[in-house]
Order: C-alpha cells, then structure tokens, then sequence
C-alpha cells in the first residue's frame, strides 16, 4: 500500500513501479507454466518460444532498475516509500533469476524431447504450480505488506523441497536399475532442482517483504516463527 503524496508525479512513478514489477512477476509466472508444460507434451516449437521470450523479462529487469534508480535520485524517498523502493530493486534480481531457470527448463525439455519418455510426469507439474503460487502470493504480500502471507510462502517452500528429494531418490532408483536411463534421469532431476531453485527465489522475495515491513530478518532461521 503506497503512501499518499502531494506530489503527483512521484505518485504516478510509483504506481507505475509497482505495476511494472507486478507485470514482470505474471511474466516470469507464465514463463515457469509454459515451460512446464512444454516438457509434459514434449513441445519443441514451445521450448524456442519461453526461451525468446526471456529477453522481455531482461528487458523488464532493467527498466525497473532505472525507474528505482530515478526514483531515488530525484525525490530522496525516506521511510515507507524508501523501504517499497529498494525492496522493488532486490525483487527484480529474483525474478530475473526465476526467468533464467524457466529457460534452463526448457533448455533440458528440448533434449529430453529427442529421447523416449522416462516416466509420467506427475511431480515436476505439482512443483510447478506450488512455485508459481509462491511467486504469486509473495507479490501479492509486497504490494499490501502483507507479512502473514510472505510468512506462508516462506513455510510452503518446504513442500517444494520435500517433492524435489522425492523427485531425486526416483530418478536414482531408475539410474541404478537401468545405466541406460541415466542421462534422462539426469536431465529431469535438473529441471526439479530448478524448480526448487525459482521456489528459493520466491522465498527469498518475502523473505525481502518481511524485512520491508518490520525490519526483522528471518534469512538463515532454523525454525520459521509462527508470526512476524
């Protein structure tokens, strides 16, 4: 929630900042769905149009930065709108990264898609879909300061890791039974981890979201809090 400003223009900057990172995480959300679903139906022609399509999220990632960096050099923003600003700058890194491993998804999909399929995809869709609501909801918790629900995010990445080691223990089941698989196996374990790697980033933008709001840093807990 952004604060009231006499000043019109700086207000307008700020929704339009606030728009452009949202429009960037939808993209990056839509990236990770795409690529997902490009390896479960073996879509080559989709793989070369996420992978084109990381230039838009580059393209966005930069824009941010300069519209951060404006912000800061011709208003000197204090308090909330200081605290939302270089929040914006850090959240835009992750999200970047989140466009760069839906690539490397794809990148794995297309050469899996020159080979037999291994298995029935069940989990890597189930991964999916957690990390993108995690991405979703840790946007939705920066734009309201909404630490309850940066908090869930932090907590649903444990369900990410636990199906990303269950991913692994069954592809090394099929590479010790079958030398043959390995390479296949090899390929899909990657694309878990990268799953599990974009889940680390949504963390790690509510993890930003948490300190946003109350100033307190919960990065390398044992244990999350119940509340914040």
């Amino acid at each position: 929630m952004l604060t009231e400003h006499t000043d019109k223009r700086y207000e307008e900057e700020l929704t339009k900042l606030r728009e452009e990172i949202l429009y960037m995480g939808g993209l990056v959300e839509d990236q990770i769905q795409k690529a997902v679903k490009s390896l479960v139906d073996r879509d080559s022609d989709l793989c070369n149009i996420i992978i084109e399509r990381d230039h838009e999220v580059n393209r966005l990632d930069v824009n941010i930065d300069e519209q951060c960096i404006k912000l800061l050099a011709l208003h000197q923003p204090a308090g909330r709108d200081l605290r939302f600003i270089t929040t914006g700058l850090k959240i835009t890194t992750d999200l970047e990264r989140i466009g760069d491993m839906a690539v490397n998804i794809c990148e794995r999909a297309l050469e899996l898609n020159q080979e037999p399929q291994l298995k029935p995809y069940i989990d890597i869709p189930r991964m999916a879909r957690i990390s993108q609501r995690m991405i979703h909801e840790s946007l939705d918790a920066f734009v309201r300061e909404d630490t309850d629900l940066a908090l869930k995010v932090c907590k649903d990445d444990d369900e990410v890791d636990n199906l990303n080691a269950q991913i692994f223990r069954e592809t090394l089941t099929f590479m010790l039974e079958n030398p043959q698989t390995i390479s296949r196996a090899t390929k899909i374990s990657s694309i878990s981890k990268y799953l599990e790697r974009i889940a680390d980033h949504a963390t790690n933008i509510a993890e930003m979201v948490i300190f946003m709001v109350k100033g307190k840093s919960i990065r390398h807990m044992k244990e999350l809090p119940p509340s914040v």
